[in-house]
């Protein structure tokens, strides 16, 4: 019953090829949405940590130069060389001014200090500045602050960033992060000092917190020994036992990358970069859980069961829907085409719909009346092609009528010793029987030239001595054939445009030449020539589509010979306009030589 059923075979077959697909695609597209989506959130999120550490990078390069910026200064390098102890009203301006200049040279600087070197029998001398007080002066040293220069002479950029710690003045509230730079006495290595400037953390922790998302991420600074610059759950860094990553990290020579994580602490993925040691050689670690880093995924995976259960159900509908509809208007084709079979012409039903069973019930009752029309129109046909016969035959005769009546005007012409009448008579019945043969389209050039010669003699008979003209063709050309009339709408376009009947002497001379294997026609005139817009109007209508309608009555017969040149001989003719220097307009036609004409007669138009 299947087999034979069009209906059921749709219900099984759609149902086939919808639910396997439907529900394969489920499947795959939720585990590749899932890696494609992990390896999409993880590529970003290295960029953005990358680009996080050029900020930090940048900053901490910014105050690094701030503490190199007074060795230009001769006033403030011998204060140093002198441990401080030039006291001179003139140099401590000069020490106040360089403070004070790299104080508010960054809002979130807090406080400049100098320290010297302890000399012997001396105690060890400070001087400092801040936007709390001036300078001032000072032999307290704290033994963290020992500590710490020791570390920036082992550096091998001489610089160590001490970790976030209360501010020694107690009229400053808030952490700051120390930057501390020992000061050598370049190019030699003796020891100046050390130059100590409290930063207070705002712009770390700004450009920090542009880094991870606080609902669902973690992201932490550490030092190379382990200390908290920045940490978004201080319990993890203030917490004298770290987890396991923590050290993980510290101890990996890896400057960058990505690690999965799973353990008690910590379950995702953590993205890592580090500073250069010349900017701290911090550690900067974001912590993206699996619950969000697979959420978009299993938010994707929900909608597509969503839709697939949606459109497993409307598939099933359209299903049978379309199984109806389908089979009812086949079978009242089927029905109609067993009465054709019969030999019942007449096809009557009513319209099936506007889709496509619709539309092919419209095109069969269509073909069924056109199949009926053309059947009483065959008797038709024959008769008119008799009519057409006729017609032809008719048309025959009149320009044989008309040559005979020529003739006869010729013949009475010369008994009454008028030669002139026959010489006129006979250029105008050879100009009929040229232009009245239409079962030739390629001619000789001979014809073509004998054919303009009968043209002009006549328009001179008209003009007598207000025209002249000169025919001159190479003598190997002239038996070459070229599409018929082609030169005739040119010629004629200088009476009919430049030929001035009341002013000097009109003169026409047409040349064929043969260059480079190609035959060259120029036909020259004296007329009125054309303007510069007139020239572009006419090729613009020579080279516009059939349809133009620019100028065409102008230019219909240029327009003509451009098209027959193209059409017989493609790319290798061509047709040129241009007026003379001394007045005048020139027209050349260039065609190829060997171009065997006989073999495309027929397909003009």
């Amino acid at each position: 019953m299947i087999r034979k059923s069009i209906r059921n075979k749709l219900i099984v077959l759609l149902l086939a090829i919808t639910i396997i697909p439907f529900g394969t695609s489920i499947v795959i597209t939720y585990f590749y949405t899932k890696e494609s989506l992990k390896d999409e959130f993880i590529e970003e999120n290295v960029n953005l940590l990358y680009q996080g550490k050029l900020n930090i990078e940048s900053y901490i390069n910014d105050l690094k130069d701030l503490t190199l910026s007074f060795y230009n200064n001769p006033d403030f390098m011998s204060y140093l060389k002198g441990h401080g102890q030039d006291d001179r009203y003139i140099t401590l301006d000069t020490i106040k001014d360089v403070m004070v200049t790299i104080l508010y040279a960054e809002s979130n600087i807090k406080r400049v200090t100098i320290t010297f070197p302890k000399q012997e029998n001396e105690m060890q001398n400070m001087v400092s500045v801040s936007k709390q007080s001036t300078l001032t002066f000072s032999s307290r040293l704290k033994h963290e602050d020992q500590l710490y220069f020791r570390k920036a002479d082992a550096n091998p950029f001489y610089m160590y960033i001490e970790p976030a710690h209360s501010q020694s003045d107690k009229d400053e509230k808030g952490d700051v992060i120390t930057l501390h730079r020992s000061l050598k006495d370049a190019p030699l290595t003796r020891q100046l000092g050390y130059m100590s400037i409290d930063i207070s953390p705002n712009k770390i922790v700004n450009m920090s917190e542009k880094l991870y998302s606080k609902d669902s991420e973690e992201f932490y600074i550490f030092t190379e020994e382990g200390d908290s610059i920045f940490s978004s759950n201080p319990q993890i860094t203030s917490s004298s036992s770290h987890p396991e990553w923590f050290t993980y990290l510290l101890n990996t020579e890896e400057n960058s990358g990505t690690l999965d994580w799973d353990d008690a602490s910590f379950q995702g993925v953590m993205v890592f970069n580090k500073l250069p040691e010349s900017s701290g050689g911090w550690i900067l670690v974001k912590q993206i859980p699996y619950s969000s880093l697979f959420q978009s995924a299993l938010s994707v995976a929900k909608i597509n069961i969503l839709f697939g259960i949606i459109g497993l159900t409307l598939v099933i509908l359209a299903t049978l829907l379309v199984s109806f509809k389908i089979t009812s208007p086949i079978r009242i084709l089927l029905k109609n085409i067993r009465q054709v079979e019969k030999g019942n012409m007449e096809v009557r039903f009513q319209s099936l719909g506007d889709d496509e069973i619709g539309m092919l019930g419209h095109r069969f009752k269509r073909m069924m009346s056109r199949i009926n029309d053309l059947i009483n129109r065959e008797y038709k046909l024959k008769l008119e092609n008799t009519t057409n016969q006729l017609k032809v035959l008719q048309s025959q005769l009149n320009p044989h009528f008309l040559n005979n009546a020529l003739q006869s005007i010729g013949t009475v012409a010369l008994k009454n010793n008028v030669p002139q009448i026959y010489s006129l008579v006979t250029h105008l019945s050879q100009i009929m029987r040229y232009g009245m043969n239409i079962e030739e389209d390629m001619v000789p050039l001979t014809r073509e030239r004998d054919y303009i010669k009968a043209y002009l003699l006549l328009q001179k008979e008209r003009f007598e001595d207000k025209l002249t003209f000169t025919i001159e063709f190479e003598e190997k050309m002239l038996e070459t054939k070229i599409p018929k009339m082609l030169l005739q709408p040119i010629v004629e376009n200088y009476f009919k445009h430049g030929f001035d009947s009341g002013g000097k002497v009109g003169e026409m001379t047409i040349k064929g030449t043969v260059e480079s294997g190609n035959l060259v026609i120029r036909i020259r005139d004296n007329g009125t020539g054309v303007s510069e817009q007139r020239m572009k109007d006419i090729y613009q209508c020579i080279y516009d589509s059939e349809n133009s309608h620019h100028d065409r009555e102008a230019n219909i017969g240029l327009k003509n010979v451009y098209r027959r040149l193209k059409l017989y001989y493609g790319e290798r003719a061509n047709l040129q306009l241009e007026n003379q220097e001394f007045g005048g307009f020139v027209v050349t036609v260039q065609l190829p030589m060997d171009m065997d004409g006989d073999k495309r007669e027929g397909h003009y138009y």
